[in-house]
This record gives structure tokens, C-alpha cells and sequence, in this order.
């Protein structure tokens, strides 16, 4: 977006379908008009090729000004929704105009092999072609490109894509795994080098004023580290393989479990174990599935970070330490079965108990 001047091209028509294309730009001058009273777009040019209707509407600006106007009018009979687009089209951009284009011709649209020989393209099309073009690369109709009411200047664009390259090279998808350590190094420096170009900068309004969005900045620029580091961890190998890791880990367990206590004779934990299991492994093999797939990435991602919560909390340690509880009290099945094995841990558990 780096242009002053948008050019929305459509065919043969403005319909209303083309009018709610442009929610994703009322949405975002709605969310910017939060902060601000200017408008955070300048120009817009809905370019209407193909017009099919010159007898209505002439082709040119003065034409596609009047449809334009009566395609955005608003009247009381609207939906509320589409009265709400034109509300915002017209509140999210300083200048927006139209021009109608004839067709080019039917040698232009029935030959496959046109090869932009201009002797084949309609006369009325070339007649307006010279004059969109210079209408549109005029200096009086080319402003220049502002954010919030701030121009932008050549020096500043270089700067941004600048430090947009530096990020890249930092942490960019090209680049290997970096260590959590020293991608927080770089981050520091970098937000609080950030913050002095911001303080450095003359602001209306005073200290008061501007706090407020040296507090949005900030909250903005760890927004963005937030994803870089996502980024990052997805290098790692072995954060990639944590979700499987716990999932065969938990099955190991379970297995181990079940089969001890089962031997013992404590079926309940045994089946509550052999679930477990199960459960563990229909989860493993969907967690295959929606990586080999690429579908249900929302259930895989549910899925990474229920192993991530195991892995970094602790909790597959927690279950185990309350299962073996949990088989510790239940010790009068196992006596109750094997009766001679209770007598021998009884005995062996009598010293125990003298000394405490």
C-alpha cells in the first residue's frame, strides 16, 4: 500500500458484490478512525471496463461520476448492511471518482492470439484509452502518499524496507532456528531503539497526549514479536516433534501401567489405563493425519497444545505420581490375591514400623 492512488477494476459493472470487496478496507478505516479523525485512505478510481451502457451513462470520468454517485447513494429503503458500506467507502477515502470504459473490440476478445496490435482494438476504446491514461499520471490528480495525515517521503519508505530486511535476516522464513536467548537480545535492542525514534520525534499534544500511543507502540511491537517467535519455534526440530513425543510417551506409560496393574489385579486402573492408551494412540494418528492432510488444522492445533501443556507443566509426571497413589491404595487386592506375597511384605514392612 504504498501508492496514494487505488485502482479498483471491474468488469462491466459496479455490482454489489464489488461494493462489499471493499469491506476489507472500510474495516480496516473504521478501526483506524478509532484513533484518529482522518481518513485513512486517499484515492480510489473504480475503472468500469467493458461499459455496455454509453446511451445511460457516457464513457469517461464525467460519466463515471454520475453513475458512481448514483450507485452510492444512499436511500432509507436500503438494507442497513448495504447502507453501511457506502458509509464507510465514503468515510475511509478523501477522493474517489470513476471513469467508464468501452470494450476493446471483438477482434480483441474472440482471438486468442491477439498480441496487443493496436490496429485491432476499437477505435472508441484507444480514444478513451489517451484519455484515462493521462487522467490517471496527471501531477494535479497524483498526491502524495500520507498515514494518519503524515506524508511519506522516499527516505522513510527506504528506511521501513530496511528494517523490514533486517527482521528478515534476523528471523525470516529462510532463515535457520535461532536461540530463544539471543532472538530476545536482538528484540530488546531493537524495540528499545524503536521507542527513542519515536520519543525523538516532535508530536503535538504534549508528554500527556503522546504516552497513549507510546504505550500502543509498545504493545504493538511485542504483538509482532509474539510471531516471530512462533516463527521461530516452528523451525526447531525439536519443538516439532514435542506433540509426538508426549503422545508416545503417554502411550509407553499407559502400557507399562495397565500391564503392572493388571498383574496385580487392580482391573479398574488397569481398563482407566488401556483407555488412556487408546485415546493416546486415535490421537497420535490424527495428529499424522492433519499433518500429512493439512485439514482439520484447528483440531491439530487443540492437539499441539494439549502436548505442549504436558510437556512444559509437567502434568504426564503429576498423573503418574497419583497413579501410583492411587495403586499404593489399593494394596489389599494384590494381599487378597496373592496371600503369601502379602505375608513377605508384611514382614518386610515390620522393621519399618519399629523404626518409625
Amino acid at each position: 500500500m504504498i501508492s496514494s492512488m487505488q485502482v479498483y477494476n471491474i468488469s462491466q459493472n459496479v455490482q454489489e458484490d464489488d461494493l462489499q470487496h471493499l469491506q476489507l478496507f472500510t474495516e480496516y478505516g473504521r478501526l483506524a478512525m478509532e484513533e484518529t479523525f482522518l481518513k485513512p485512505f486517499q484515492s480510489m478510481i473504480f475503472l468500469v471496463r467493458d461499459w455496455s451502457f454509453p446511451y445511460e451513462f457516457p464513457y469517461g470520468q464525467e460519466g463515471g461520476m454520475n453513475f458512481l454517485e448514483k450507485r452510492l447513494k444512499i436511500s432509507e429503503n436500503q438494507h442497513e448492511e448495504l447502507q453501511n458500506v457506502r458509509k464507510h467507502i465514503h468515510s475511509c477515502f478523501t477522493n474517489i471518482s470513476c471513469f467508464l470504459m468501452p470494450h476493446p473490440g471483438l477482434k480483441v476478445a474472440t482471438n486468442p492470439n491477439f498480441d496487443g496490435r493496436i490496429k485491432e482494438i476499437d477505435g472508441e476504446f484507444i480514444n478513451n484509452l489517451k484519455v484515462l491514461v493521462p487522467w490517471l499520471l496527471s501531477p494535479e490528480n497524483i498526491d502524495v502518499k500520507e498515514i494518519n495525515g503524515s506524508k511519506i517521503t522516499c527516505r522513510g519508505l527506504l528506511e521501513y524496507f530496511k528494517v523490514q530486511k533486517k527482521q528478515q535476516k534476523c528471523a525470516g522464513g529462510d532463515r535457520p532456528f535461532l536461540a530463544p536467548s539471543e532472538l530476545q537480545a536482538r528484540h530488546g535492542a531493537i524495540r528499545e531503539e524503536a521507542l527513542q525514534v519515536f520519543k525523538g520525534v516532535k508530536k503535538m499534544g504534549g508528554e500527556e497526549f503522546s504516552r497513549r500511543y507510546l504505550q500502543q507502540l509498545e504493545a504493538e511491537v511485542d504483538e509482532v514479536f509474539v510471531q516471530y517467535i512462533k516463527h521461530n519455534d516452528s523451525k526447531n526440530i525439536f519443538h516439532a516433534a514435542r506433540t509426538p513425543a508426549t503422545l508416545f510417551v503417554v502411550i509407553f506409560v499407559m502400557y507399562v501401567a495397565a500391564g503392572i496393574t493388571g498383574f496385580v489385579g487392580v482391573d479398574v486402573i488397569a481398563s482407566l489405563c488401556n483407555m488412556v492408551l487408546g485415546l493416546a494412540l486415535i490421537t497420535l494418528c490424527t495428529w499424522a493425519y492433519i499433518r500429512y492432510s493439512g485439514e482439520y488444522r484447528e483440531l491439530g492445533a487443540v492437539i499441539d497444545q494439549v502436548a505442549g501443556a504436558l510437556w512444559d507443566q509437567g502434568s504426564t509426571n503429576e498423573a503418574l505420581y497419583k497413579l501410583y497413589n492411587v495403586a499404593a491404595n489399593h494394596r489389599h487386592l494384590y494381599h487378597h490375591a496373592f496371600p503369601g506375597g502379602a505375608q513377605e511384605d508384611e514382614a518386610a514392612e515390620e522393621p519399618v514400623r519399629k523404626r518409625n
